[in-house]
């Protein structure tokens, strides 16, 4: 078995968990803040909001950091300290006394992430060109599921076990992401010194700026588009439910769904992608998935909008690893590490952006409005993609 091959799927596991870890303590954490101490639920929807974003704010400011870390010293290095540091800090959220304590914890998680964007890095520049659309494709299956997952897994385990054995259970398996990492995952790096920039330096030295751009502002409104249903859902689904139990669960099932379709689609879409064009799966995609977010308003209960959700994640299974495709393609390898940082970035601020979007919209104009100001954000994403990505590269190609 080729290396690259073998390093994908051992990144896949650790991405799919760091997912996870990222993402499980959404629907325990206003149940876990109020077994903290807290009882005010004004304050523990104000102290559970704080709690969820911090780490993916601090995280989108941090992962262009690891990311030139990643090409100064290697991307194995950078796969080990994020594995190991999330094990500890997620392990040790189990333990807290108080909110704040959580808070600062989660406050670390968002500082010691950036396995993401090593595991990315390493894959994108071990592959060529032609085998890079299938094994982002692949890649990519692993953060978006884990995200989408982890809330599902976060509300299994605190019902059946305990909210505190969420966190020792996800710190559990990032630790054996860091034993499997140490053990199986290869790297042959050579640092190149002569390809140090400032940020500035970096932008300036791109030579395709505008495409760059054009795929970090994707990356960005996919993130946000996929999360801004996530404050809302399970109102939503109670209101669809009509006096059926376990709402949570089948709230829990209906947000994954997507991550699920995504796993199916996204290494054929990868696939397709070589042969057709990652500008016109990534046009395409971004069409479809508008269209797709209109009949959620407008679904009668909590199957359909279920089977919606699924049609959704296919389409976005064609996506982030066209997004991923195009950033390896058009930038040196030598930069890969720091460029990849911010689109993983803009994805953080995405779903941080997406979770305060959606519960906005929602209160001051109601549930419903949620996706059809997400369909009109994608349609717009799709017009720039077509002007920016589409038309310049068609028009390269014809001459």
């Amino acid at each position: 078995m080729k290396m690259w091959r073998r390093n994908l799927w051992f990144c896949w596991f650790g991405m799919f968990v760091t997912g996870i870890g990222m993402s499980q303590i959404a629907p325990i954490l206003p149940i876990y803040i109020n077994k903290l101490g807290v009882h005010n639920t004004g304050l523990i929807e104000q102290l559970s909001g704080l709690a969820f974003g911090i780490t993916f704010v601090v995280s989108a400011i941090f992962s262009p950091i690891w990311g030139k870390a990643a090409d100064k010293i290697g991307r194995k290095p950078m796969l080990l300290r994020a594995s190991l540091g999330m094990s500890i800090i997620v392990g040790s959220m189990g333990f807290v006394s108080n909110v704040y304590e959580l808070i600062g914890l989660r406050l670390l998680q968002g500082v010691i992430t950036g396995f993401s964007t090593a595991c990315t890095t390493l894959i994108a520049t071990q592959t060529t060109n032609e085998e890079a659309g299938w094994a982002l494709g692949i890649l990519s299956t692993a953060n978006i599921a884990g995200s989408l997952l982890g809330p599902t897994f976060g509300g299994f385990i605190g019902d059946t076990f305990g909210f505190r054995n969420v966190f020792f259970i996800t710190g559990g398996l990032l630790f054996i992401a860091f034993i499997t990492t140490l053990l199986f995952i290869k790297e042959d790096f050579v640092r190149n010194e002569k390809m140090e920039f400032s940020t500035k330096e970096l932008w300036n030295t791109l030579p395709q700026r505008g495409l760059t751009l054009t795929m970090l502002l994707t990356a960005f409104v996919l993130s946000l588009s996929l999360y801004s249903i996530e404050p809302i859902i399970t109102v939503y689904v109670s209101e669809l439910c009509n006096h059926i139990k376990d709402v949570a669960v089948i709230a829990g099932v209906v947000f994954s769904a997507s991550g699920l379709a995504n796993i199916i689609s996204a290494p054929r879409l990868g696939k397709l992608s070589n042969k057709v064009g990652v500008e016109k799966v990534i046009l395409i995609s971004l069409i479809i998935a508008g269209i797709i977010y209109i009949p959620q308003a407008f679904v009668k209960n909590p199957w359909q909008l279920m089977g919606l959700r699924f049609l959704l994640g296919l389409a976005f299974g064609g996506l982030t690893p066209a997004v991923n495709t195009l950033i390896k393609r058009i930038t040196p390898n030598e930069l890969t590490g720091r460029v990849f940082g911010f689109s993983i970035s803009a994805q953080y601020l995405g779903t941080f952006g997406g979770s305060v979007l959606g519960g906005q919209i929602s209160s001051f104009l109601g549930i419903r409005y949620v996706f059809f100001v997400t369909s009109t954000l994608l349609f717009l994403n799709a017009l720039w993609v077509y002007f920016k990505v589409y038309k310049k590269i068609n028009k390269g190609s014809s001459k």
